[in-house]
């Protein structure tokens, strides 16, 4: 048996720590290693005759430390006299090994805060790391940032889903600011994150300003968006995508309607408007939407004109009928935005507007990922009606 095998014995027979020995063998192992990387480089063994005059040779060493599963691992870098020497075996300023960080940005991705990683990384392997150090270990994500906001777009997408949400972030004071969010199907049904941004409030001059960093990165037509009616927002669209169609969210305009009537008629109001939205075609729709105003026109008129002057209800008839539940509704980017809110709760607040970005795209990078390439519901069905409806050429 190697050395290696009869110490893990010795210490399962005596019922000691293994841990240490995979610490004591790996860190062998590593510094053996780094060792033959300078005797390859120098083209000789140490204290080699061969090696004197040859214009370079060895120049001692430095001491590093790397934190690992198993423990902290001493390791002494060699030094060639002329400086030349560049090992490979630790990544330059690497002081964690990527198990480590990958199980650190993980953590962070399900919104758990700082201080508790570095509390929960001293439990487990028995390092103390402060929160300012697992912060550091995130950094990487600053490139994913970079990455996912500046990527390439896809030419079409059949429709594009707008909304924003709050978040606590401090500048200098803490305040909830506004998310925008616009996440897309392809022609194929895939989805996708397209863009974000962070501001105070929600507005539309911020939506136009989105959209057309949209269009800049590739996107040349969208045939759909869909919103919850924020005003403003229809004109903001048509500035960058002048074709596209709107339709307002109908769960949006029926919850408008619930906190506009009495508590005792909100049910049967608002189950006539749904026979509005889940009718067989747009005209027995459009029928629904008449008894529905006649029905309640005398107990609640503002009501009612807010309907008939609403021209976004019925858009999503014009579509093939296998998308319609997804597309009348913002249904799909609000369960994606529940989402992440469940774990910024968790947080309280973001320390700045980096820490929030660098969460926020931890998360948008998974749900890339996961519907890289599952096609959304109906959107299977409909492909070649909705390549029709395109007018972009290739």
């Amino acid at each position: 048996m190697n050395h290696f095998t009869s110490d893990l014995v010795q210490a399962l027979v005596t019922k000691q720590d293994v841990s240490e020995i995979f610490r004591n063998h790996l860190e062998m192992a590593m510094n053996r290693l780094l060792e033959t990387e300078l005797t390859a480089f120098l083209d000789d063994e140490k204290y080699d005759r061969a090696g004197v005059n040859s214009g370079n040779s060895r120049n001692g060493s430095y001491t590093r430390t790397l934190h690992t599963e198993y423990g902290d691992l001493k390791l002494n870098i060699p030094r060639d006299r002329n400086g030349e020497f560049k090992q490979q075996t630790v990544a330059p300023y690497k002081r964690s090994n990527d198990t480590l960080e990958a199980f650190v940005i993980h953590m962070f991705q399900k919104g758990v805060t700082m201080t508790e990683i570095a509390d929960l990384i001293e439990k487990m392997y028995g390092h103390h790391y402060t929160p300012q150090t697992v912060s550091n270990m995130t950094k990487t994500m600053v490139e994913h940032v970079d990455a996912l906001t500046t990527r390439q777009l896809a030419k079409r997408y059949v429709c594009v889903y707008i909304d924003a949400t709050y978040v606590a972030v401090k500048r200098e004071t803490v305040s909830k600011e506004a998310i925008y969010l616009a996440v897309g199907i392809r022609e194929d049904g895939s989805k996708e994150v397209l863009a974000y941004t962070i501001a105070p409030t929600e507005s539309a001059y911020i939506w136009n300003e989105l959209l057309q960093d949209v269009k800049a990165r590739g996107t040349e037509e969208v045939l759909l968006f869909i919103s919850d009616g924020l005003k403003g927002i229809v004109s903001a669209i048509e500035q960058v995508y002048p074709r596209a169609k709107y339709q307002s969210c109908c769960v949006h305009v029926s919850r408008s309607i619930a906190h506009k009537v009495r508590v005792t008629d909100r049910l049967e109001i608002c189950n006539d408007f749904k026979t509005v939205y889940r009718a067989e075609n747009e005209e027995q729709g459009k029928t629904a939407l008449d008894e529905l105003c006649t029905k309640w026109k005398s107990s609640y008129p503002k009501v009612v004109k807010s309907l008939q002057e609403n021209p976004y209800i019925f858009t999503f008839y014009s579509f093939p009928e296998s998308i319609w539940r997804s597309i009348y509704s913002t249904n799909l980017i609000e369960s994606f935005n529940k989402q992440n809110k469940k774990y910024t709760k968790r947080k309280e607040q973001f320390p700045h507007e980096e820490a929030l970005e660098k969460f926020l795209v931890a998360q948008f990078e998974g749900y890339n990922q996961r519907f890289a390439t599952r096609c959304h519901t109906g959107f299977d069905q409909a492909r070649a009606e909705l390549q029709a409806m395109f007018t972009t050429t290739d």
